[in-house]
């Protein structure tokens, strides 16, 4: 049987502030006890780069939670090995640079073992 799921994008203002709003955001479409904390991470290494926006997408699939959050200029490897990295890595089953460089994922799973 093939996985069906969902995919919603919004672009957020480079600010702190906005961090919140995106957590909450998040966590309005995906029940899952680590989402707002690992997309705090997410865009807290995004926002370190200065960007003014910050677009984020959350995608499901199956049992799969993928949270991504994107600037519009490559990351330093000061901030996707950051602190926050330790974080997001013991939180999600995978994580991961953005294919442009410009941004950041985690792959959550609402498996239950």
């Amino acid at each position: 049987m093939p996985e069906t799921g969902q995919s919603w994008q919004r672009t957020f203002k480079g600010l702190p502030d906005q961090a919140r709003a995106a957590r909450k955001w998040a966590r309005a479409r995906v029940e899952h006890v680590d989402v707002e904390q690992v997309l705090a991470e997410l865009f807290a290494a995004v926002l370190g780069s200065g960007p003014d926006l910050i677009t984020v997408t959350v995608s499901t699939a199956g049992d799969r939670v993928r949270l991504t959050a994107v600037g519009p200029e490559d990351l330093p490897a000061r901030l996707t090995h950051g602190p926050g990295h330790r974080i997001i890595a013991a939180l999600s089953v995978r994580s991961g640079v953005t294919a442009d460089g410009c941004g950041l994922w985690a792959q959550l799973t609402t498996e239950t073992t």
